[in-house]
């Protein structure tokens, strides 16, 4: 399929492909067609391989991680003991996320609670519901 498809079917937006394709983490084949620049031609695994990207993004890694992932697991390099060890990090790292997430919504809900009281005592700061 051409990138107009790939991207209806992935819901990406074309410049979203582009860039994924610019930074090595999506690799269409290239076409015969569309003389000195041929079309990008996309295959069910890449398909695939956009939802995985959208995933681990999801999932907080940085592009620069996924590309390394996914060198990686087509390098054969992925064992379910190297699945674990990237998955225990990654659990860690959006442990660290939500503690600093938690802090901060505590502090707006005292800011919050604080201008409500007619603003009463010294204002909330947020170095206060650090952990």
């Amino acid at each position: 399929m051409l990138i107009s498809e790939f991207a209806k079917v992935t819901g990406l937006s074309v410049d979203t492909i582009r860039f994924y394709i610019s930074k090595g983490l999506l690799n269409p084949d290239r076409s015969l067609k569309g003389g000195s620049n041929p079309y990008r031609v996309f295959k069910p695994e890449d398909v695939n391989a956009a939802r995985m990207i959208r995933l681990q993004q999801t999932l907080g890694y940085s592009l620069g991680e996924i590309l390394a992932l996914g060198e990686e697991y087509r390098a054969g390099e992925h064992s379910p003991e190297r699945t674990l060890e990237v998955l225990r990090l990654q659990i860690e790292r959006l442990q660290h996320r939500k503690q600093a997430l938690d802090a901060a919504l505590t502090f707006l809900h005292g800011k919050i609670d604080w201008i409500e009281s007619g603003q009463t005592g010294p204002a909330p700061v947020l170095e206060e519901y650090k952990s």
